[in-house]
């Protein structure tokens, strides 16, 4: 048998590519998107798969036509559910040996057997929370729905040209077909190509960006384009962004970008990214690499076509005529025009006075302006716009729904207030070492994601193959992702939104990370020995952590200046910038967000004074003991350890 693609099959069998990828995964396949080869085997059990799924629907089909009811039932009510009066449900149960009065309440497996015997099947439905905006999202018929854009996300690593790619495809698309328009900054900008067909791009600076709507449960990409530099090739930036994809779910496009440049080499690039399963389609694989230069205009017309290709066979549809839902790309808060949202939308359309829900707030669609600037009374699927008229700043990434009036939206967006405040997002249940064992026990763990950052590469893998050798019956270890230097804040939102903990090995969360795993309640664990971070995660696993102390950053110190003196050594003149600095504290010297040391301070002085501790905004010379190599810009860290309460 000829060897048949992901996409082939699906079209061939009228299934969407995405089912039939997500079916051969449940099966123990180990193809990864539409465009993978199958195995005589795998379409073998495929067509085994499908077969047995028809035989099911049968029975799918009856438990459709259940009788459905919600909540608790009395006699009264499960007679009116019937079409019985109270006294026929009363007799039923009296024969059954139960004494019961037509108000009292059934349980649910009660309700069952008393249907049953008048030959009705009833279910009993989930009920859902009333703030819930899923709940509000219509079904869609599929024979409404309607090819639509596919929205694309372009990532990579610092100076590769991302920025210069959306660029060139801004300027040589937007401008061709409105001469003269101003694009206006709204986090997303749609183009047409030659064949006349749309692509949405989202604008969003970072990875950051990309992952923080994934924590909170936003799918807006579909494609993201990798963009790697020829003469550059794989870098840290770049791993970031394979892992963000991956962790996302979406089909990979590479940019080869640059190719311009003395010392291009797409070979390198193909080979390097060969080690993250990216294989390129004249090596056998099925990932699509695209030579390009932006800055010289260059492959953009086929990246567009691949583009499309790729959109194509991931079948994207959605239904224009209905109200419309999507996501918050961008908000912010406008002197002038008040709360200002760049939405994407993603089903239906959205017209100028929709009620709407967004988020935690609500309103009414007062003005929709276009990624041209132009004011527009409707937006179809995968559109951006930006909107006024909302009572509050949303967040990126909140999900927006449009009701049929407005009485309801401000009852459903007051009710997602109040609920905020009740259930602050610090609040979370976020996994921690402490509580690992415990949600292991009660099976809400089965995987540990960690995020591995070290001082240097070599470190890092060295620490995550350790820790994959780590075997414990009951959870699976998953590093989802490596890299070198100090803990960011990007590494925090990817574990915030994977579920993960962070550990630093000889490195150091800089203050946006500080801030941020405090936000998304982040556990970062922090060593400077391999065997202690491996013995740590594994006692944890195993149910036998017991820490007893915990550290506490108390201040820090910029050194603005270096003194050399003999039989003293090296006094740093110091700036506190935070906390404060006391002399019996522990101490650290971070370089480039590296511990270069770890000890004791052994003279504290402000002036010529000897002083016990020197507060913020206040300057100090330091000495310490048995490290004198301190040079400026260096960074102090004071810390005492401090006895865990349990």
């Amino acid at each position: 048998m000829a060897k048949v693609r992901v996409y082939e099959y699906a079209k061939m069998h009228d299934l969407s590519s995405k089912d039939v990828v997500n079916t051969l995964k449940e099966l123990g396949s180990d193809v990864t998107n539409h465009m993978s080869t199958m195995t005589d085997d795998e379409v073998e059990l495929l067509n085994t798969h499908y077969t047995v799924a028809g035989d099911v629907a049968e029975a799918v089909e009856e438990d459709e036509n259940a009788v459905m009811y919600t909540g608790t039932l009395n006699v009264t009510e499960l007679g009116d559910l019937l079409g019985k009066p109270a006294t026929d449900i009363i007799k039923k149960l009296m024969s059954a040996g139960v004494m019961a009065n037509k108000n009292q309440d059934l349980d649910e497996n009660t309700v069952e057997r008393i249907a049953g015997e008048y030959g009705v099947t009833v279910k009993k439905e989930a009920e859902v929370e009333k703030s819930d905006l899923i709940q509000y999202i219509e079904a869609d018929d599929e024979k409404k729905l309607k090819e639509r854009p596919p929205v694309v996300t372009i990532m990579g690593h610092v100076d590769h040209g991302k920025t210069t790619l959306l660029d060139s495809i801004r300027n040589t698309r937007v401008t061709e077909g409105e001469a003269g328009g101003i694009t206006q900054h709204i986090g997303a900008y749609q183009i047409r190509t030659d064949a006349g067909k749309k692509i949405t791009f989202l604008d969003t600076p970072g990875h950051a960006a990309f992952t923080s709507m994934r924590s909170r449960g936003a799918q807006v990409t579909d494609i993201a384009i990798l963009v790697v530099a020829a003469d550059d090739g794989v870098m840290p930036q770049t791993v970031e962004a394979i892992n963000h994809a991956k962790a996302a779910e979406v089909p990979i496009i590479i940019a080869v970008n640059k190719m311009d440049k003395e010392g291009a080499n797409p070979d390198r690039v193909m080979q390097e990214l060969t080690e993250y399963e990216l294989i390129s389609e004249d090596w056998g694989g099925d990932t699509i690499f695209v030579p390009m230069s932006a800055l010289q205009g260059e492959g953009i017309e086929e990246l567009l076509e691949m583009i499309l290709l790729v959109a194509e066979v991931e079948e994207l549809k959605a239904n224009a005529n209905r109200r419309a839902d999507g996501t918050v790309i961008e908000a912010e808060l406008d002197k002038g025009r008040g709360a200002v949202a760049s939405l994407l939308v993603q089903n239906g359309t959205l017209k100028v006075g929709d009620p709407i829900v967004v988020g935690n707030t609500f309103g009414r669609v007062r003005a929709m302006v276009s990624d041209l600037g132009k004011r527009i009374k409707k937006a179809g699927p995968s559109t951006p716009v930006e909107i006024t008229g909302l009572n509050h700043v949303p967040q990126a990434g909140d999900r927006f729904v449009v009701f049929e009036d407005e009485k309801t939206a401000r009852q459903i967006g007051e009710l997602r207030q109040q609920k905020q405040l009740e259930e602050r997002r610090g609040e979370q249940s976020k996994v921690s070492l402490e509580d690992l064992f415990e949600k292991i026990k009660q099976g809400d763990i089965k995987d540990l994601n960690i995020i591995l950052k070290a001082d240097v590469q070599g470190s890092a893998e060295a620490l995550a193959a350790s820790l994959m050798k780590i075997d414990v019956e009951g959870v699976k270890i998953n590093i989802i992702h490596t890299g070198a230097g100090a803990i960011t804040e990007s590494d925090i939102i990817l574990a915030s939104a994977s579920n993960a903990i962070v550990i630093g090995f000889n490195v150091r969360p800089d203050n946006n990370a500080k801030k941020a795993a405090e936000t998304e309640n982040v556990d970062v664990r922090l060593h400077r020995i391999i065997y202690k971070a491996i013995e740590e995660i594994e006692q944890a696993m195993q149910g036998m952590l017991d820490p007893e102390f915990e550290e506490k950053v108390i201040g820090q110190a910029e050194v603005r200046e270096t003194f050399k003196v003999s039989k003293i050594g090296t006094i740093a003149g110091s700036y506190v910038t935070e906390g404060k600095i006391t002399r019996d504290a522990g101490v650290r010297v971070i370089r480039d967000g590296v511990v270069v040391f770890e000890g004791e301070i052994d003279t504290l002085k402000r002036f010529k004074d000897d002083v016990k501790e020197v507060a913020t905004n206040y300057e100090c010379g330091v000495t310490l003991k048995n490290f004198h190599d301190i040079k400026e810009g260096d960074v102090f860290e004071c810390f005492v350890m401090q006895e865990i309460k349990r």
